[in-house]
């Protein structure tokens, strides 16, 4: 059993509250995250939507810590829902699969989803890093992502936003000043435009024109 793929489940809760909407606005919404999660099966009501929320806004807190730097706040965060939502391993058997370590499906739907994916980051965090946890930094996105570039360089959860992104930065740089051509004084023996007639000419021979004097 992969525990680490389990993070999967708390960016897919927290990306459901995005600057498009909130998936968790009814219980429809909360009812297409879990369909196609087969350990998270069962009917789900108000009182597990609310519950489903608060959970969202406790993930999504220590996407905030970490990416603000907060290694330690992160983790507190973090071991405080591990400890609420404790996980119940139990030694499974079916598919013709031999006798392996599977994770109790009692519970309530928001406990089970709380307890695997608190234990899905903590495993992730612990083999590769509590700094791959990201938040978009697009302007009014805020979803969340597991970095996994080598150089830890990544900055968007897609690359629209990172587009969107490049594309504000250019319109916000100021213009630069249109250069043009300089006008020709002259050009085929003609004065350009607004050249001024009047202005200083070199002196002529005055001793011709005031009668050699």
């Amino acid at each position: 059993m992969d525990l680490a793929s389990y993070a999967d489940l708390a960016i897919e809760l927290v990306n459901t509250q995005d600057r498009a909407g909130d998936g968790l606005r009814d219980l429809q919404g909360l009812t297409a995250l879990v369909a196609q999660k087969p350990h998270l099966g069962g009917r789900v009501g108000h009182r597990d939507l609310d519950t489903m929320r608060g959970l969202r806004d406790q993930l999504r807190a220590i996407f905030a810590a970490a990416g603000a730097g907060d290694e330690d706040g992160a983790v507190e965060r973090l071991n405080s829902l591990l400890i609420q939502h404790p996980i119940h391993p139990q030694l499974s058997r079916h598919d013709d699969h031999g006798w392996h370590v599977h994770l109790n499906e009692a519970g309530s739907i928001p406990d089970r989803y709380a307890a695997r994916a608190a234990m899905g980051l903590a495993v992730k965090i612990g083999e590769q890093g509590i700094d791959r946890l990201g938040t978009c930094r697009a302007e009014g996105c805020g979803r969340v992502f597991f970095d996994t570039t080598a150089n830890r360089s990544r900055r968007y959860c897609s690359d629209r936003c990172a587009a969107s992104r490049h594309g504000v930065a250019a319109a916000d740089r100021p213009q630069q000043p249109r250069v043009t051509e300089p006008l020709v004084a002259h050009r085929n023996g003609r004065r350009g435009p607004g050249h001024d007639d009047g202005a200083e000419r070199p002196a002529g021979n005055t001793a011709s024109r005031d009668g050699g004097q």
